[in-house]
């Protein structure tokens, strides 16, 4: 197995992608048996492209785990009670941790020297929650006294952020918990202070909750209410491992070991070019024990139109954004995290 947080080249990817492919098949069974149900030939799959992804509802109703592991714990996705709720094993939580760390270090900074706040419910309240396990540990790696959740606390969030204008602060937040502490500060004639400092990075979540909005305008919002240019996303899900970051324009970068592709809603066994919008297939490569080949219900597009051959030096980066859910998928993730 290739380190793959030590990935530099697309031939260290797509060599990576094809040795797990084949790992899995041999020992995940749901994903060896979704092979077998399409008739493919292991023996056969020579590119990325020819990978079977696996529809993530498999989550639902199946464990997907690696035969050789052992998990007893799992994250599962947010809903109601009345929904069938994914779970995602997770036989080694170190190498979570490695992506948690290395992905946050490429796009943001190195966690220890920041102050993590969090408008999200705290860890003992969803310990099956894979952002809050995120943002704990991150907490965790900072270790500075200042860490905290305020999600149902803003008076105190607000006092804290006035006295830390001179350090470097980030704020992780479901979107209708950023907007309703806009609304707090809106409601009490309250006023951030401008601050170089502050970073926010919203995490999704507004089905249900608020008035839906634009990611456009959800950003501006936030951006204009919290004083700082620095508002930032993130995209991940409970079936995965890694997570990408957007810095800006709701435009997604990927570490090297993660990858997205871009589906034709009509033939899930094509992909589009990019800028057309079809649905979201990602490579995780973190996702060792479980499948690292899942097909999304989310919508979005790539936005680079590049060809690279597997055997180039340079290493392929796509760009991407998310658009929206297919019609008819659940509704879930962060806006569900507090129900």
């Amino acid at each position: 197995m290739q380190d793959i947080f030590n990935i530099q080249t697309e031939s260290d990817f797509q060599q990576s992608c094809l040795e797990t492919f084949r790992y899995q098949y041999e020992n995940v069974e749901v994903y060896r048996k979704f092979v077998a149900y399409l008739n493919i030939n292991p023996a056969e799959i020579n590119a990325v492209e020819k990978i079977p992804f696996l529809p993530i509802e498999m989550f639902k109703n199946h464990t997907v785990l690696d035969q050789n592991s052992t998990a007893d714990r799992y994250f599962q996705s947010s809903g109601t009670t009345q929904m069938t709720r994914s779970r995602h094993f997770i036989a080694d939580f170190g190498l979570y941790e490695q992506s948690i760390y290395k992905s946050f270090a490429q796009f943001i900074g190195k966690p220890e020297d920041y102050i993590f706040l969090g408008l999200l419910p705290n860890y003992s309240e969803n310990p099956h929650s894979s952002l809050i396990y995120m943002v704990n540990f991150l907490m965790k790696q900072s270790a500075k006294p200042e860490n905290g959740y305020f999600l149902y606390n803003h008076r105190e969030l607000f006092s804290l952020l006035q006295t830390l204008r001179d350090k470097k602060v980030l704020l992780f937040g479901v979107s209708f918990a950023l907007l309703d502490f806009l609304d707090y500060l809106n409601e009490n004639q309250l006023q951030l202070n401008s601050s170089s400092n502050l970073t926010v990075i919203e995490t999704g979540g507004m089905k249900g909750r608020k008035e839906e909005m634009t990611k456009d305008q959800l950003l501006k919002t936030v951006q204009q209410g919290f004083g700082t240019e620095q508002i930032y996303s993130e995209y991940s899900m409970t079936e995965l491992l890694s997570q990408a970051y957007s810095l800006g324009q709701n435009i997604y970068e990927c570490p090297p070991w993660m990858r997205v592709l871009i589906r034709n809603t009509e033939d899930p066994f094509s992909y589009i070019e990019a800028g057309r919008t079809g649905a979201v297939n990602i490579i995780d490569l973190a996702n060792r024990h479980s499948c690292s080949f899942i097909a999304t219900q989310d919508l979005g597009k790539t936005l680079n139109d590049v060809e690279i051959a597997s055997c180039a030096p340079v290493l392929r980066r796509d760009k991407f954004q998310i658009l929206g859910r297919i019609d008819h998928s659940d509704i879930r993730g962060c806006s569900l995290l507090v129900s």
